[in-house]
Protein backbone atom coordinates (compact mmCIF):
# COMPACT_ATOMS: atom_id res chain seq x y z
CA UNK A 1 0.00 0.00 0.00
CA UNK A 2 2.57 2.98 -1.28
CA UNK A 3 0.99 6.61 -2.00
CA UNK A 4 2.56 9.16 -4.16
CA UNK A 5 1.59 11.89 -1.49
CA UNK A 6 0.79 12.38 2.10
CA UNK A 7 -2.45 13.29 1.75
CA UNK A 8 -3.44 10.31 0.02
CA UNK A 9 -2.11 7.96 2.46
CA UNK A 10 -3.69 9.52 5.09
CA UNK A 11 -6.82 9.51 3.50
CA UNK A 12 -6.38 5.66 3.03
CA UNK A 13 -5.30 5.02 6.43
CA UNK A 14 -8.08 6.68 8.29
CA UNK A 15 -10.81 5.66 6.16
CA UNK A 16 -9.66 2.03 6.35
CA UNK A 17 -9.98 2.39 9.98
CA UNK A 18 -13.05 3.52 9.96
CA UNK A 19 -14.67 0.82 8.12
CA UNK A 20 -13.02 -1.89 10.00
CA UNK A 21 -14.39 0.00 12.86
CA UNK A 22 -17.66 0.01 12.00
CA UNK A 23 -18.01 -3.81 11.10
CA UNK A 24 -16.59 -4.10 14.26
CA UNK A 25 -19.32 -2.38 15.97
CA UNK A 26 -22.41 -3.65 14.07
CA UNK A 27 -20.51 -7.42 14.98
CA UNK A 28 -20.35 -6.52 18.79
CA UNK A 29 -23.45 -5.08 19.12
CA UNK A 30 -25.56 -8.00 17.20
CA UNK A 31 -23.81 -10.90 18.99
CA UNK A 32 -23.71 -8.57 22.54
CA UNK A 33 -19.70 -9.70 22.49
CA UNK A 34 -19.11 -7.43 26.09
CA UNK A 35 -15.82 -8.21 28.66
CA UNK A 36 -17.59 -7.14 31.47
CA UNK A 37 -21.10 -9.16 30.38
CA UNK A 38 -17.94 -12.20 29.96
CA UNK A 39 -16.76 -11.21 33.61
CA UNK A 40 -20.22 -11.08 35.04
CA UNK A 41 -21.79 -14.53 33.32
CA UNK A 42 -18.73 -16.49 34.44
CA UNK A 43 -18.91 -15.22 37.95
CA UNK A 44 -22.49 -14.84 38.86
CA UNK A 45 -24.22 -17.81 36.59
CA UNK A 46 -20.95 -20.22 35.99
CA UNK A 47 -21.22 -19.48 32.01
CA UNK A 48 -18.15 -19.43 30.14
CA UNK A 49 -19.92 -18.74 26.79
CA UNK A 50 -18.89 -14.97 26.27
CA UNK A 51 -15.33 -15.40 28.33
CA UNK A 52 -14.42 -17.86 26.14
CA UNK A 53 -15.25 -15.34 23.01
CA UNK A 54 -13.12 -12.77 24.55
CA UNK A 55 -10.22 -15.78 24.93
CA UNK A 56 -10.81 -16.52 21.41
CA UNK A 57 -10.57 -12.80 20.43
CA UNK A 58 -7.56 -12.52 22.09
CA UNK A 59 -5.93 -15.85 20.59
CA UNK A 60 -6.84 -14.79 17.11
CA UNK A 61 -4.67 -11.60 17.95
CA UNK A 62 -1.52 -13.44 19.34
CA UNK A 63 -1.61 -16.44 16.64
CA UNK A 64 -2.20 -13.81 14.01
CA UNK A 65 0.56 -11.30 15.10
CA UNK A 66 2.84 -14.22 15.62
CA UNK A 67 2.70 -15.30 11.77
CA UNK A 68 2.47 -11.74 10.47
CA UNK A 69 5.69 -10.71 12.15
CA UNK A 70 7.26 -13.77 11.33
CA UNK A 71 6.60 -12.49 7.53
CA UNK A 72 7.32 -9.16 8.28
CA UNK A 73 4.29 -7.94 7.57
CA UNK A 74 3.06 -6.41 10.60
CA UNK A 75 5.20 -4.21 13.19
CA UNK A 76 3.95 -4.64 16.87
CA UNK A 77 7.12 -3.03 18.40
CA UNK A 78 7.55 0.39 17.50
CA UNK A 79 3.90 1.00 18.18
CA UNK A 80 1.06 3.73 19.21
CA UNK A 81 1.42 3.29 22.73
CA UNK A 82 4.57 1.62 22.96
CA UNK A 83 3.37 -1.81 24.37
CA UNK A 84 6.42 -3.91 24.26
CA UNK A 85 9.03 -0.84 25.59
CA UNK A 86 11.99 -1.62 27.76
CA UNK A 87 10.25 0.61 30.57
CA UNK A 88 8.24 -2.48 32.16
CA UNK A 89 5.68 0.43 34.35
CA UNK A 90 4.23 -2.71 35.86
CA UNK A 91 2.18 -0.64 38.96
CA UNK A 92 0.78 1.91 36.41
CA UNK A 93 -0.28 -1.51 34.68
CA UNK A 94 -2.18 -3.23 37.74
CA UNK A 95 -3.03 0.37 39.57
CA UNK A 96 -4.98 0.94 36.28
CA UNK A 97 -6.60 -1.92 35.27
CA UNK A 98 -8.11 -2.85 39.14
CA UNK A 99 -9.54 0.89 38.45
CA UNK A 100 -10.93 0.49 34.87
CA UNK A 101 -12.22 -3.35 36.59
CA UNK A 102 -14.03 -1.77 39.14
CA UNK A 103 -15.15 0.86 36.67
CA UNK A 104 -16.82 -0.79 33.82
CA UNK A 105 -18.65 -2.58 36.68
CA UNK A 106 -20.21 0.46 37.94
CA UNK A 107 -19.94 2.63 34.12
CA UNK A 108 -22.09 -0.96 32.69
CA UNK A 109 -19.54 -1.61 30.59
CA UNK A 110 -15.79 -1.06 29.43
CA UNK A 111 -14.69 1.51 26.85
CA UNK A 112 -15.86 0.04 23.33
CA UNK A 113 -19.05 -1.40 25.36
CA UNK A 114 -19.77 2.25 26.06
CA UNK A 115 -19.06 3.50 22.37
CA UNK A 116 -21.61 0.64 21.51
CA UNK A 117 -24.61 1.04 23.80
CA UNK A 118 -23.83 4.96 22.70
CA UNK A 119 -24.94 3.79 18.97
CA UNK A 120 -27.55 2.10 20.95
CA UNK A 121 -29.46 5.47 22.03
CA UNK A 122 -28.45 4.71 25.83
CA UNK A 123 -27.98 8.03 27.31
CA UNK A 124 -26.32 6.93 30.57
CA UNK A 125 -23.56 5.84 28.17
CA UNK A 126 -22.89 9.48 26.45
CA UNK A 127 -22.62 10.27 30.21
CA UNK A 128 -19.58 7.64 30.50
CA UNK A 129 -18.07 8.61 27.55
CA UNK A 130 -17.97 12.25 27.86
CA UNK A 131 -16.45 11.54 31.73
CA UNK A 132 -13.78 9.33 30.22
CA UNK A 133 -12.98 11.81 27.32
CA UNK A 134 -12.38 14.37 29.88
CA UNK A 135 -9.84 12.42 31.78
CA UNK A 136 -8.43 10.70 29.29
CA UNK A 137 -7.49 14.14 27.76
CA UNK A 138 -5.81 15.85 30.71
CA UNK A 139 -4.08 12.83 31.45
CA UNK A 140 -1.90 13.46 28.67
CA UNK A 141 -2.23 17.16 28.06
CA UNK A 142 -1.85 19.71 30.17
CA UNK A 143 -4.33 22.00 31.55
CA UNK A 144 -5.31 25.63 30.16
CA UNK A 145 -1.94 28.03 31.52
CA UNK A 146 -0.25 25.23 33.55
CA UNK A 147 2.20 22.75 32.37
CA UNK A 148 0.93 20.03 34.48
CA UNK A 149 -1.03 17.04 33.84
CA UNK A 150 -3.77 14.74 35.91
CA UNK A 151 -0.60 12.00 35.58
CA UNK A 152 1.72 14.26 36.80
CA UNK A 153 -0.03 15.65 39.70
CA UNK A 154 -2.09 12.39 40.93
CA UNK A 155 0.24 9.37 39.86
CA UNK A 156 3.77 9.79 38.30
CA UNK A 157 5.74 10.86 41.80
CA UNK A 158 4.84 7.25 43.06
CA UNK A 159 4.25 5.32 40.05
CA UNK A 160 7.27 5.74 38.23
CA UNK A 161 9.71 4.78 40.85
CA UNK A 162 8.87 1.28 41.09
CA UNK A 163 8.95 1.23 36.83
CA UNK A 164 11.51 -1.40 35.93
CA UNK A 165 13.93 -0.82 33.06
CA UNK A 166 14.29 -4.46 30.86
CA UNK A 167 17.31 -5.10 29.26
CA UNK A 168 15.36 -6.19 26.33
CA UNK A 169 11.40 -5.48 25.16
CA UNK A 170 9.18 -6.79 27.95
CA UNK A 171 7.12 -9.03 25.29
CA UNK A 172 7.43 -12.68 26.71
CA UNK A 173 9.62 -13.27 22.98
CA UNK A 174 12.06 -10.94 23.69
CA UNK A 175 12.35 -11.64 27.29
CA UNK A 176 12.68 -15.81 27.12
CA UNK A 177 14.64 -15.70 24.48
CA UNK A 178 16.55 -12.77 24.49
CA UNK A 179 19.31 -12.93 21.68
CA UNK A 180 16.71 -14.62 18.93
CA UNK A 181 13.38 -12.60 19.76
CA UNK A 182 11.80 -13.30 16.15
CA UNK A 183 12.00 -16.97 17.14
CA UNK A 184 10.62 -16.47 20.92
CA UNK A 185 8.10 -14.37 19.66
CA UNK A 186 6.82 -17.00 16.87
CA UNK A 187 7.28 -19.90 19.69
CA UNK A 188 5.46 -18.38 22.77
CA UNK A 189 2.63 -16.79 20.31
CA UNK A 190 1.74 -20.00 18.94
CA UNK A 191 1.88 -21.88 22.29
CA UNK A 192 -0.05 -19.20 23.65
CA UNK A 193 -2.50 -18.61 21.20
CA UNK A 194 -3.04 -22.52 20.37
CA UNK A 195 -3.64 -23.21 24.28
CA UNK A 196 -6.15 -20.18 24.62
CA UNK A 197 -7.83 -21.28 21.08
CA UNK A 198 -7.80 -25.12 22.46
CA UNK A 199 -9.44 -23.36 26.20
CA UNK A 200 -12.15 -21.35 24.42
CA UNK A 201 -13.63 -24.67 22.07
CA UNK A 202 -13.19 -26.60 24.86
CA UNK A 203 -16.65 -26.08 26.06
CA UNK A 204 -20.04 -26.24 24.91
CA UNK A 205 -21.04 -22.58 26.36
CA UNK A 206 -18.79 -21.24 22.81
CA UNK A 207 -19.21 -24.03 20.92
CA UNK A 208 -23.28 -23.79 21.06
CA UNK A 209 -23.13 -20.31 20.50
CA UNK A 210 -22.44 -19.16 16.81
CA UNK A 211 -23.00 -15.43 18.07
CA UNK A 212 -20.32 -16.44 20.75
CA UNK A 213 -17.81 -17.68 17.98
CA UNK A 214 -18.66 -14.82 15.67
CA UNK A 215 -18.26 -11.76 17.63
CA UNK A 216 -14.71 -13.51 18.81
CA UNK A 217 -13.63 -13.98 15.40
CA UNK A 218 -14.43 -10.39 14.63
CA UNK A 219 -12.38 -8.67 17.18
CA UNK A 220 -9.84 -10.51 16.61
CA UNK A 221 -9.91 -10.15 13.21
CA UNK A 222 -10.24 -6.39 13.24
CA UNK A 223 -7.56 -6.22 15.75
CA UNK A 224 -5.32 -7.46 13.08
CA UNK A 225 -6.65 -5.83 10.51
CA UNK A 226 -5.60 -2.79 11.61
CA UNK A 227 -2.15 -3.63 12.88
CA UNK A 228 -1.66 -4.83 9.00
CA UNK A 229 -3.26 -1.62 7.70
CA UNK A 230 -0.96 1.02 9.63
CA UNK A 231 1.95 -1.17 9.58
CA UNK A 232 2.09 -1.20 5.67
CA UNK A 233 0.66 2.62 4.46
CA UNK A 234 4.14 3.55 2.91
CA UNK A 235 4.57 7.01 0.79
CA UNK A 236 6.92 6.86 -2.28
CA UNK A 237 9.74 10.23 -1.20
CA UNK A 238 11.33 11.09 -4.20
CA UNK A 239 12.13 7.04 -4.42
CA UNK A 240 12.45 5.66 -0.91
CA UNK A 241 9.74 3.83 0.64
CA UNK A 242 8.59 5.80 3.99
CA UNK A 243 6.13 5.00 6.88
CA UNK A 244 3.83 7.89 7.34
CA UNK A 245 5.38 8.48 10.88
CA UNK A 246 8.82 9.22 9.15
CA UNK A 247 7.29 11.20 6.25
CA UNK A 248 5.97 13.93 9.28
CA UNK A 249 8.89 13.65 11.66
CA UNK A 250 11.17 15.01 8.27
CA UNK A 251 8.10 16.84 7.10
CA UNK A 252 10.63 19.87 5.52
CA UNK A 253 12.42 17.24 3.66
CA UNK A 254 9.46 16.03 1.38
CA UNK A 255 5.84 17.53 2.08
CA UNK A 256 5.13 20.09 -0.68
CA UNK A 257 3.93 23.89 0.33
CA UNK A 258 0.74 23.49 0.02
CA UNK A 259 0.37 20.01 2.27
CA UNK A 260 -1.43 20.10 5.68
CA UNK A 261 0.55 18.79 8.13
CA UNK A 262 -0.79 16.44 10.85
CA UNK A 263 -0.44 17.87 14.55
CA UNK A 264 1.79 14.77 15.80
CA UNK A 265 3.59 12.24 13.98
CA UNK A 266 3.04 9.87 17.23
CA UNK A 267 -0.55 9.04 16.45
CA UNK A 268 0.62 7.65 12.52
CA UNK A 269 2.74 4.78 14.01
CA UNK A 270 1.51 1.23 13.70
CA UNK A 271 -1.30 0.62 16.40
CA UNK A 272 -4.25 -1.34 16.74
CA UNK A 273 -7.38 -0.69 18.45
CA UNK A 274 -8.23 0.94 21.95
CA UNK A 275 -11.03 2.90 22.97
CA UNK A 276 -9.56 5.43 26.25
CA UNK A 277 -7.23 6.96 24.58
CA UNK A 278 -8.91 7.66 21.66
CA UNK A 279 -12.16 8.98 23.27
CA UNK A 280 -9.65 12.10 24.80
CA UNK A 281 -8.06 12.53 21.25
CA UNK A 282 -12.12 12.93 19.87
CA UNK A 283 -12.72 15.23 22.46
CA UNK A 284 -9.18 17.14 21.79
CA UNK A 285 -10.44 17.35 18.35
CA UNK A 286 -13.72 18.87 19.17
CA UNK A 287 -11.90 21.07 21.04
CA UNK A 288 -10.01 21.96 18.36
CA UNK A 289 -12.71 23.12 16.22
CA UNK A 290 -12.62 20.14 14.36
CA UNK A 291 -9.50 20.79 12.69
CA UNK A 292 -8.39 18.01 10.17
CA UNK A 293 -4.69 18.06 11.72
CA UNK A 294 -6.06 16.64 15.04
CA UNK A 295 -7.88 13.20 12.80
CA UNK A 296 -6.07 10.47 14.04
CA UNK A 297 -6.71 6.75 13.77
CA UNK A 298 -8.29 6.92 17.35
CA UNK A 299 -11.16 9.56 16.29
CA UNK A 300 -11.96 7.48 13.69
CA UNK A 301 -11.99 4.29 15.17
CA UNK A 302 -14.11 5.76 17.54
CA UNK A 303 -16.77 7.69 14.88
CA UNK A 304 -16.68 4.10 12.89
CA UNK A 305 -17.78 1.76 16.24
CA UNK A 306 -20.76 4.42 17.20
CA UNK A 307 -21.92 3.83 13.46
CA UNK A 308 -21.89 0.05 13.77
CA UNK A 309 -23.75 -0.27 16.64
CA UNK A 310 -25.79 2.57 15.11
CA UNK A 311 -26.51 0.92 12.03
CA UNK A 312 -27.25 -2.27 13.49
CA UNK A 313 -29.59 -0.78 15.59
CA UNK A 314 -31.60 0.54 12.80
CA UNK A 315 -31.59 -2.36 10.96
CA UNK A 316 -32.39 -5.06 13.69
CA UNK A 317 -34.96 -2.16 14.97
CA UNK A 318 -33.04 -2.54 18.71
CA UNK A 319 -32.44 1.33 19.10
CA UNK A 320 -33.78 2.75 21.88
CA UNK A 321 -33.15 5.57 24.40
CA UNK A 322 -32.09 4.87 27.93
CA UNK A 323 -32.31 6.72 30.75
CA UNK A 324 -30.72 6.62 34.39
CA UNK A 325 -33.73 4.79 36.78
CA UNK A 326 -32.65 6.96 40.14
CA UNK A 327 -30.34 9.00 41.71
CA UNK A 328 -27.75 5.92 42.36
CA UNK A 329 -27.37 4.45 38.89
CA UNK A 330 -26.44 7.90 37.81
CA UNK A 331 -23.89 7.95 40.41
CA UNK A 332 -22.42 4.55 39.63
CA UNK A 333 -22.03 5.48 36.31
CA UNK A 334 -20.34 9.12 37.21
CA UNK A 335 -17.81 6.95 39.36
CA UNK A 336 -17.81 4.24 36.97
CA UNK A 337 -16.86 6.68 34.21
CA UNK A 338 -14.04 8.51 36.20
CA UNK A 339 -12.33 5.62 37.29
CA UNK A 340 -12.23 3.77 33.96
CA UNK A 341 -10.83 7.05 32.68
CA UNK A 342 -8.15 7.37 35.07
CA UNK A 343 -7.59 3.28 35.02
CA UNK A 344 -7.78 2.79 30.67
CA UNK A 345 -4.97 5.76 30.43
CA UNK A 346 -2.99 4.86 33.89
CA UNK A 347 -2.95 1.00 32.02
CA UNK A 348 -2.17 2.35 28.48
CA UNK A 349 -5.70 0.79 27.54
CA UNK A 350 -8.60 -0.88 28.61
CA UNK A 351 -10.41 -4.70 28.25
CA UNK A 352 -9.64 -4.43 23.98
CA UNK A 353 -6.66 -1.81 24.31
CA UNK A 354 -4.99 -3.96 26.66
CA UNK A 355 -7.02 -7.35 26.96
CA UNK A 356 -6.62 -7.85 23.24
CA UNK A 357 -4.51 -5.75 21.26
CA UNK A 358 -2.12 -5.35 23.57
CA UNK A 359 -2.36 -9.19 24.55
CA UNK A 360 -1.41 -10.17 21.24
CA UNK A 361 1.93 -8.62 21.53
CA UNK A 362 2.63 -10.92 23.82
CA UNK A 363 4.06 -7.61 26.02
CA UNK A 364 3.73 -8.40 29.98
CA UNK A 365 2.41 -5.52 30.97
CA UNK A 366 -0.69 -5.87 28.66
CA UNK A 367 -0.83 -9.46 30.51
CA UNK A 368 -0.76 -7.99 33.93
CA UNK A 369 -4.04 -5.09 33.04
CA UNK A 370 -5.67 -8.29 31.64
CA UNK A 371 -5.47 -10.24 34.83
CA UNK A 372 -6.61 -7.27 37.03
CA UNK A 373 -9.45 -5.93 34.97
CA UNK A 374 -10.91 -9.22 35.36
CA UNK A 375 -9.90 -9.66 39.08
CA UNK A 376 -11.01 -6.06 39.71
CA UNK A 377 -14.17 -6.89 38.20
CA UNK A 378 -15.40 -10.02 39.05
CA UNK A 379 -14.92 -9.11 42.79
CA UNK A 380 -16.63 -5.93 42.16
CA UNK A 381 -19.67 -7.68 40.92
CA UNK A 382 -19.23 -10.43 43.94
CA UNK A 383 -19.19 -7.93 46.42
CA UNK A 384 -22.55 -6.00 44.28
CA UNK A 385 -24.49 -9.49 44.94
CA UNK A 386 -23.65 -10.50 48.32
CA UNK A 387 -24.70 -6.68 49.11
CA UNK A 388 -28.32 -7.06 47.38
CA UNK A 389 -28.97 -10.34 48.40
CA UNK A 390 -28.08 -9.88 52.46
CA UNK A 391 -28.99 -5.62 52.62
CA UNK A 392 -27.77 -4.33 56.05
CA UNK A 393 -26.29 -7.85 56.91
CA UNK A 394 -23.83 -7.35 54.40
CA UNK A 395 -21.35 -4.87 55.13
CA UNK A 396 -18.47 -3.85 52.40
CA UNK A 397 -16.51 -5.73 54.59
CA UNK A 398 -18.19 -8.66 54.48
CA UNK A 399 -18.61 -8.83 50.94
CA UNK A 400 -15.26 -7.93 49.96
CA UNK A 401 -13.98 -11.17 52.45
CA UNK A 402 -16.59 -13.57 50.96
CA UNK A 403 -15.98 -12.33 47.53
CA UNK A 404 -12.74 -13.07 47.74
CA UNK A 405 -13.02 -16.83 49.32
CA UNK A 406 -15.74 -17.32 46.25
CA UNK A 407 -13.09 -16.35 44.04
CA UNK A 408 -10.72 -18.57 45.99
CA UNK A 409 -8.29 -15.95 46.92
CA UNK A 410 -8.84 -16.32 50.65
CA UNK A 411 -9.41 -19.87 52.48
CA UNK A 412 -12.59 -20.81 52.76
CA UNK A 413 -12.81 -20.70 56.61
CA UNK A 414 -12.96 -16.91 56.65
CA UNK A 415 -16.20 -16.76 54.52
CA UNK A 416 -18.25 -14.13 56.22
CA UNK A 417 -21.45 -14.75 54.71
CA UNK A 418 -23.32 -17.61 53.56
CA UNK A 419 -22.74 -18.42 49.86
CA UNK A 420 -26.09 -18.08 47.75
Amino acid sequence: MTYEDFASAQSFFLWSIFAIALIMGAVVNKTNFCTMGAVSDWVNMGDTGRLRAWVLAIAVGVLGVAGLEAAGLVNVTSTFPPYRQNNFVWLENVVGGLLFGIGMVLGSGCGNKTLIRVGGGNIKSVMVLLIIALISYFMVNPFPGSDKTLYSVLFYPWTSPAAVMLSTNQDLGAMLFDDNAATGRMVMGGVIGGLMLIWAFKSADLRSSFDNILGGLVVGLAVLAAWYVTSNVMINADGEMMSMQAYVQDWELYAPAEAVKPAAAGPLASQSFSFVGPMGQTLGYAMGGFDRTLVTFGVMALAGVIAGSLLWSLISRSFRIEWFASGSDFFNHLIGGILMGFGGMLAIGCTIGQGVTGFSTLALGSILTFISIVLASSVTMKVQYYKMVYEADATFFKAFITALVDLRLLPAGLRKLEAV
